[in-house]
């Protein structure tokens, strides 16, 4: 089964990947992390996309579609794969249709995280990581126990500077004017679910778990 979040930043794609990941084994999949990972394997196309990072470019997208071919071909190590983070645009979208076609695979559902501009500043900038384990915590609803350590090992915290309020407006514009059209496009064809995200996590999780759950039969094997 392959399932595609979508979502502006802070919609909290990532939170919720790694919670299906964990509840249903599916293998979570990320741009940076595909990228990342293939670059540090050192395969062709790894040290391809490695030099297209390096020089701050993006990587072209039959770059990326290679690189996730060859994660398919690994196998989903699991029940599924659910990608965050691509496809962003309608070419993006159209060649990921065309490479599952040839493998005689499918999307299974789009799931689009709908959250208002305002909540998605307010609940980034309120967000800090640790540099050390990776732990993040929200100032606004998740506050460590200790000021300014990580729960989990101890580690300063500290906010991304791509998290400043104005720098996540500007991601927010880049994402409605980049993917707005992609999420029509699955929408069109009747493969999109949309999920209010700025609810709690909970509620977030109950209704992606109702998506994922209805009509899951043969379909989803593919």
């Amino acid at each position: 089964m392959i399932v595609v979040l979508l979502g502006a930043p802070g919609a909290g794609k990532g939170t919720q990947a790694k919670r299906i990941e964990a509840a249903r084994g599916f293998r979570h999949v990320s741009t940076g992390d595909l990228l990342r990972g293939a670059v540090g394997e050192g395969t062709e196309l790894g040290i391809l996309a490695g030099k297209y990072m390096d020089a701050g470019s993006l990587v072209p997208d039959d770059v990326m579609l290679g690189l996730l071919n060859a994660l398919l071909d690994r196998g989903s190590q699991g029940a599924g794969v659910i990608l965050d983070g691509f496809p962003r645009t309608v070419p993006q979208a159209k060649a990921l249709d065309h490479l599952l076609e040839d493998r005689g695979e499918k999307i299974y559902r789009v799931i689009f995280l709908d959250i208002k501009r305002e909540d998605a500043v307010e609940r980034l900038s309120s967000r800090v990581s640790c540099p050390k384990c990776g732990s993040i915590h929200n100032l606004a609803t998740s506050l460590p126990r200790a000021d300014g350590s990580c729960d989990a090992c101890g580690g300063p915290l500290f906010r991304r500077p791509d998290d400043e309020p104005e720098k996540i407006e500007r991601r927010f514009e880049q994402f409605q004017s980049e993917t707005h059209a992609t999420i029509e496009y699955y929408r069109s064809q009747g493969r999109l679910d949309t999920v209010d995200s700025g609810r709690s996590i909970d509620e977030v999780r109950e209704a992606i778990d109702e998506i994922l759950d209805r009509n899951s039969g043969p379909q989803a094997a593919g």
